[in-house]
């Protein structure tokens, strides 16, 4: 499994070039001998998120993060899940409440941030592997108990706000410059 995740990478970074010093980093992390896909490594390990996008493309679907207090993407640890995509997937399913959604397998976004310390964890690094994750024909959601709230907010408003978490920002724009937000779409 972790030849599909470097290969994956390589590929990424083979579309992306200016990210390929990230991609360097998340590949040696994925050559540690202690497993990068467990929370328990807490020199850093592997996380997955969604980019979760509505059926029009337009909208993106964000959490505002309980820990954190950031409106963030949906995600969290692999736990153990050394196909990343399938742990976005799910990790999209229980904190949205959405059925029927659908992932493109392909590497969306990279982003390597620090984690503060929370109650008896200390900080650490996390390695978020993103993916597009596509809303089926529900988008009433549900909040869970990891998110202070959920809201579908317009991907073009989320690349223009400076407020916007840089990240996001960033996915917001990529997602704009694949001129996705035009319709029902996704296919790569």
């Amino acid at each position: 499994m972790q030849a599909g995740l470097d290969a994956a990478l390589l590929d990424y970074a083979r579309r992306r070039p200016e990210e390929s010093e990230a991609v360097a980093l998340f590949r040696e992390l994925l050559a540690d001998a202690e497993d990068p896909f467990r929370r328990e490594r807490l020199a850093g390990h592997f996380t997955a998120s969604s980019w979760l996008v509505d059926r029009g493309g337009e909208r993106a679907l964000l959490t505002h993060h309980r820990k954190l207090g950031l409106w963030l993407q949906l995600g969290g640890h692999a736990d153990g899940q050394r196909e990343l995509y399938l742990a976005a997937l799910r990790e999209a399913e229980e904190e949205s409440g959405l059925t029927g959604l659908r992932v493109d397998e392909a590497i969306f976004d990279v982003d390597r941030h620090w984690i503060p310390e929370h109650k008896a964890v200390p900080a650490h690094w996390h390695y978020d592997v993103r993916y597009v994750v596509h809303a089926g024909e529900n988008e009433a959601y549900t909040v869970s108990e990891e998110s202070l709230d959920l809201a579908w907010r317009r991907i073009d408003e989320l690349a223009a706000d400076p407020a916007t978490d840089a990240s996001v920002r960033r996915m917001a724009r990529k997602w704009l410059a694949k001129g996705e937000g035009r319709g029902v779409s996704g296919e790569e």
